[in-house]
């Protein structure tokens, strides 16, 4: 038996857990998340995520963004994001669609562009509006698994440059100003830069996984036309409808999505309603490809001196909301 069919075959018995859609997604009912939950329970957790790739909860009114972070760290270190301001005394990742940089609408695994990208995200809906602003996540596995045979080959061979400092408007059809200014002046405040095997070995299951999202820039060795042309063969293979799971947000839900083998695209359809959602987001390793090579950092900022700022060196300040 392979390490990936005994993570799919280990029972988690003590969850009430309901699959959600056929190949990725699975609500967990009757369950209050906290840093407290049973050892037994969180592991199950830990195995379910892995085997359902995003879990669903329901009605966590109960959480803080306190108790949200203690939730997180019992999946390890949690760190804030790179470049974006925090809500003060906090390592939250808050995407507030008032703020300019709220709305995730392109495909995407989370900050990709730097070397060591998180393994895990939950986020948790504070503000969510009546209708619309669903999010939509795609199995980054089983798309690597489906493909042919030629491909599997090609993309095995192939290592991908992500930046945080990627073509934001590329693939909206509209892009206001201020979403604009705060990608320019925000989320790229600072440019990072990482090469990733384009089809990494995830650490837990031993699936093979394409690493992929808006944050490619180009492809190791190839020229820009054909990096897109490749890109885009491999990036509809990801997102297929069959290979998807959409969730309708209700007023705090917990979302809790294993990164290092899915993408999501948050549904860009609720006009000027407010929409708050904030992330814990816990810190992942270097992805390593079947061959055994591992990412590696290609830009990162410098720090006064010339000393190259960590992403924990960053992570480890607090900043004003944004």
């Amino acid at each position: 038996m392979t390490l990936a069919s005994h993570i799919a075959n280990q029972d988690v018995e003590l969850l009430d857990i309901h699959p959600v859609a056929g190949n990725i997604g699975a609500e967990v009912r009757n369950i209050s998340l906290s840093a407290e939950l049973d050892d037994a329970v969180f592991r199950q957790i830990e195995t379910a995520l892995v085997k359902y790739k995003v879990l669903f909860f329901r009605q966590q009114s109960h959480l803080t963004d306190e108790s949200h972070q203690a939730f997180g760290a019992r999946f390890g270190n949690i760190v804030a994001h790179p470049t974006v301001p925090a809500p003060q005394g906090t390592r939250l990742f808050e995407l507030d669609a008032s703020k300019g940089g709220g709305r995730a609408d392109s495909w995407h695994t989370d900050v990709t562009f730097v070397e060591a990208f998180p393994k895990i995200s939950i986020l948790r809906g504070v503000t969510i509006p009546e209708y619309g602003g669903d999010t939509v996540w795609a199995n980054t596995a089983r798309a690597y698994e489906q493909l042919p045979e030629s491909l599997k080959r090609l993309a095995d061979s192939l290592r991908a440059i992500h930046s945080n400092n990627y073509d934001y408007g590329a693939e909206r059809i509209v892009t206001e100003e201020h979403r604009l200014n705060h990608h320019k002046n925000v989320f790229v405040s600072s440019v990072w830069e990482a090469e990733h095997p384009l089809v990494h070995v995830h650490p837990v299951s031993g699936e093979r996984a394409l690493l992929l999202g808006h944050f490619v820039k180009k492809l190791v060795g190839l020229n820009s036309r054909e990096s897109a042309q490749i890109f885009d063969l491999l990036q509809n293979r990801v997102i297929r409808l069959e290979n998807t799971v959409r969730w309708q947000w209700q007023q705090d839900d917990v979302v809790i999505w294993d990164n290092r083998s899915t993408q999501h695209y948050a549904v860009n359809d609720y006009g000027d309603q407010p929409r708050v959602v904030r992330r814990v987001t816990v810190e992942g390793e270097p992805a390593v490809g079947i061959d055994g090579s591992r990412s590696r950092t290609v830009t990162r900022p410098q720090l006064a001196g010339n000393e190259p700022l960590s992403a924990n060196q960053h992570t480890d300040v607090n900043y004003a909301a944004s």
